[in-house]
């Protein structure tokens, strides 16, 4: 439904990897920007060798609306996880099939493989309240703690939630605006952290534990 939030989640089939390196994350980022629009680009591997791609191309994404808003995200190795708000009808079934069939295709592509690279459809659950939009943040932007990554390649917002400056992707207002400074959300996010993974066993917590 549109102007409402969601959880959106998935990962690789037989929990695989679906992202090898650092170039994988940084092509399905680009997917997430480029494939953000409600009119079709085409192909990202395509539309790179045209022409005075760059400036042209930048600026009819920019002219483009966009499906839906992303709140929050993280790409981990083997799975990754969205906060969106839905702007336009059926905004992320179609941001998610575009995102899922080009980097699948991009993937195989890559790694001479064939077949599905996801665990069946991206799963979807309706934000219904402010605390847990908050709770999930935390849990989103801070999910390479949840797994222990440490030097492992991921991608995160919690790094865009970190700065007042330079390039901005996510809608963060949503979120910041509910704290007097940018290190006040830090403090909650490591708060609400550590009391998801205390108390990952009770059933109101465990909703937000969707691996």
């Amino acid at each position: 439904m549109n102007g409402e939030f969601y959880h959106i989640y998935n990962r690789g089939t037989d929990k695989r990897n679906i992202f090898s390196d650092r170039d994988d994350i940084n092509r399905f980022f680009q997917s997430m920007k480029e494939f953000n629009v409600i009119e079709p680009i085409g192909s990202i591997y395509e539309n790179s060798f045209k022409s005075q791609q760059l400036g042209s191309r930048a600026s009819k994404l920019e002219l483009n609306k966009k499906l839906v808003n992303f709140i929050c995200y993280c790409l981990n190795p083997n799975h990754y996880h969205f906060i969106l708000e839905q702007i336009t009808e059926k905004g992320i079934e179609k941001l998610l099939h575009r995102i899922g069939t080009g980097y699948t295709k991009y993937f195989n592509n890559k790694n001479e493989r064939s077949g599905s690279l996801f665990q069946g459809k991206f799963k979807a659950i309706h934000i219904n309240s402010n605390e847990y939009l908050l709770h999930l943040s935390s849990y989103v932007n801070l999910n390479n703690k949840v797994h222990k990554l440490n030097g492992q390649f991921f991608k995160s917002s919690m790094d865009e939630y970190r700065t007042e400056n330079g390039a901005i992707f996510c809608k963060k207002d949503i979120i910041l605006d509910q704290f007097k400074s940018i290190k006040k959300y830090q403090e909650f996010t490591e708060n609400s952290l550590s009391f998801i993974l205390k108390n990952r066993a009770r059933e109101d917590i465990g909703s937000l534990l969707l691996e």
